[in-house]
């Protein structure tokens, strides 16, 4: 278990100028500014949901920081391919593909769950059981804290010399002091971006920095490097992580001095030459303690062996002691973890107990609302029943209707006819009547013409007559 109460002194360090143990933060509070594919990876990943879930404390995230996180890039190494992809899809933005999400970004964002204090923040940056730790919490410094403090946050650590791989795989080793410079001018970290610090607050960090000179550690002596070996085994014996170097604050010893470089620095090296440079210093360093310890073989001979024996058996009490530890913390782990699960057991069997009360509640109702279901399709089978019917009886009703309606027409067309017909025969009779009376009346009138022409010829021969007669 990584010891969580061993961290460096604080008293170097300046906190920021806000008070209260309350941590502000700054930006989307859901996603701690992550990059959108960046989060849904990491609550999308077994990891996160599983392992990461059974972890409740500060202290636990801290163990797990430090047994399980060997580099701080947000994805593993050959699980995203970025070959060929340009512009918006291409590797500095992450937008393009996905890949398996690193366990430091995971744990990041537990952190974040976590809400931390301003006392544990101070505990992250300052641990001295690994550099990836401190990362870590510098790392959260610079996606949750303001802008405006963040050089307030780094300030006391830009010369810090512990050293650390950053990169999946290995290859890229930088100290701390070199991380948080890049943290502060560039956004760009691996295939992802920091939130964005607003132009005043940029130039703030800027003009800080150039006035600030870099210092960078000198060759140390080889009178210092030649140091006992059996120190040097056990320190890394006990160190879990390979490439760490002892911090400046742990080694006074160190000499510090101003880099010759600085007009460099403040134009902004480049990061390629920069890893070089490690690089080469890590090769000496490794040649160096190979010829020291040619050297010390042959001229020790039996006062070597003796010290590795004490050394050995030093370190084997070491490692009993830290077995007992872990297994006393194994074992307080255990009686929780049990005590956990009785009262989950418990909590399981009310819960049963109240969903088995639900389900009757819920089997109950649900027989009411079939039985209301039913009565009210009958209601709605009667109701259709009495409607057909009705309609039935209408229709019916409106038949004989027009029927009667029909043989009234009917009867009443005849009666018309038989009417037209009498009317018809009342009109021939009386036009015979009148052809009749005009032939009568015609008669008559020739008749009397008649009579008064006789007459009228009777008088003349009476008249003649009479002539005659008196002639």
């Amino acid at each position: 278990m990584a010891n969580v109460g061993n961290q460096l002194p604080t008293q170097a360090v300046a906190k920021p100028g806000k008070h209260g143990n309350v941590l502000p933060l700054w930006g989307n509070e859901k996603t701690m500014n992550l990059n959108p594919m960046i989060l849904t990876n990491v609550l999308s990943s077994p990891y996160f949901k599983v392992q990461l879930y059974e972890l409740k404390t500060y202290h636990e995230v801290v163990d797990e920081i430090y047994f399980k996180v060997t580099h701080i890039e947000p994805w593993e190494k050959g699980s995203r391919k970025t070959a060929g992809q340009t512009g918006m899809c291409g590797g500095v933005r992450g937008v393009g593909t996905g890949g398996i999400v690193s366990t430091a970004f995971c744990l990041l964002y537990k952190l974040f769950t976590l809400k931390l204090t301003r006392k544990q923040l101070m505990g992250l940056i300052t641990h001295t059981d690994s550099p990836y730790i401190r990362a870590l919490g510098f790392m959260y410094i610079r996606y949750t804290q303001p802008p405006t403090d963040l050089l307030e946050w780094y300030d006391g650590f830009l010369d810090d010399e512990e050293e650390l791989d950053v990169k999946a795989g290995g290859g890229c080793v930088m100290n701390i002091g070199e991380m948080l410079r890049s943290f502060l001018t560039k956004l760009e970290w691996f295939s992802t971006l920091f939130p964005r610090i607003p132009v005043p607050v940029q130039k703030q960090i800027d003009q800080h920095m150039k006035a600030r000179p870099r210092k960078v550690a000198q060759k140390e002596p080889e009178e210092e490097t030649a140091y006992a070996e059996s120190g040097k085994q056990g320190e890394r014996r006990h160190s879990r992580t390979p490439r760490r170097s002892p911090s400046p604050r742990r080694s006074p010893k160190r000499s510090r001095s101003r880099s010759h470089h600085r007009e460099r620095d403040r134009r902004g090296p480049s990061f390629d030459c920069e890893l070089e440079r490690e690089r080469d210093r890590q090769k000496k360093e490794k040649e160096r303690e190979g010829r020291d310890r040619d050297r010390d073989r042959g001229d020790r001979g039996d006062r070597g062996d003796r010290d590795r024996r004490r050394s050995r058996s030093a370190d084997r009490n070491q490692e009993r002691r830290e077995r007992k530890r872990s297994r006393s913390g194994s074992k307080e782990r255990r009686s929780e973890r049990r005590e956990k699960e009785r009262d989950g057991g418990e909590d399981r069997s009310r819960r049963k107990e109240r969903d088995h009360h639900k389900d009757k509640d819920r089997g109950t109702e649900r027989d009411r609302s079939r039985e209301r279901k039913n009565r009210g399709e009958a209601d709605e089978r009667r109701h259709k029943d009495d409607r057909d019917r009705h309609r039935e009886d209408r229709k019916s009703k409106r038949s004989s209707r027009s029927r009667s309606r029909e043989r009234k027409h009917k009867s009443g067309g005849e009666e018309k006819s038989r009417k037209r017909e009498r009317s018809h025969s009342r009109e021939r009779d009386r036009e015979r009547d009148g052809e009749q009376r005009s032939h009568k009346r015609s008669g008559s009138k020739e008749r009397n013409r008649h009579q008064r022409d006789s007459s009228n010829e009777h008088s003349k021969h009476s008249d003649r007559r009479r002539s005659q007669s008196t002639e």
